[in-house]
């Protein structure tokens, strides 16, 4: 997160889309801006470049930011914390599976991710709001999604318009022809998974939602429709 906060800030002064920041101050908050440092979302300066030195923060802000900071809380420590221990359970060593069992697995594993990671970024956006930013939203219903590229643009938000907006489209996009787009997404995997993880675990994991969104953009995408 630190890295990519950094990288949007060099690359949005290089393209003239932000203004350099002359204040060390302001500029050292951007980069080590506690709430959401950690574990997102991911937030570009130009984003939070006025909120910087003209944010406000009022009583109906701060109220609202204590409201997602608790809705978070409990999402990480009531639920995802809870389905967690069933997953590790279902998961040990050991322990035959049987089908039912592999499945509620799988369900816990699912619902622990998700409400770990956007019990984070409730939190986040909660602690933001307290001191007076608006933080973007990371994660919306990724589970209602009826397609693999719609899940996508649910699923962390921010890491995916970052990965759009400063490789994706620089490297054109689906500007130039289908071919050349399919290569696209092949390079944004591959470094979504490297994001993930250092560890060929990862990039396996990239390449295998790389053939499944190539799969829908060719076959898949009329019967979805």
């Amino acid at each position: 997160f630190y890295t990519f906060q950094t990288m949007s800030y060099s690359i949005d002064v290089y393209r003239g889309e932000v203004k350099a920041q002359r204040n060390i101050i302001d500029f050292g908050a951007y980069v080590t801006l506690f709430p959401q440092l950690i574990a997102g979302p991911i937030v570009r300066y130009a984003t939070i470049a006025d909120q910087l030195t003209h944010r406000q923060t009022t009583f109906d802000g701060f109220a609202y930011g204590v409201k997602r900071f608790v809705c978070g809380l409990g999402k990480k420590v009531l639920i995802a914390n809870n389905v967690g221990l069933l997953w590790s359970t279902l998961s040990a060593e050991g322990i035959p599976a049987s089908a039912l069992g592999a499945w509620l697995g799988i369900l816990a594993f699912g619902l622990q991710i998700y409400y770990d990671f956007s019990g984070y970024s409730d939190m986040a956006v909660g602690l933001g709001a307290m001191l007076g930013f608006r933080f973007p939203e990371n994660f919306n219903y990724p589970y209602l999604s009826r397609s693999i590229t719609e899940f996508w643009r649910r699923w962390h938000i921010s890491l995916s318009t970052w990965f759009r907006e400063y490789v994706y489209i620089p490297l054109g996009g689906n500007r130039r022809g289908l071919p050349r787009q399919l290569l696209n997404i092949a390079v944004v995997w591959v470094l979504t998974g490297v994001w993930h993880g250092a560890s060929w675990n990862f990039v396996l994991w990239g390449a295998y939602f790389c053939v499944l969104l190539m799969v829908e953009k060719l076959f898949l995408k009329r019967l979805l429709g």
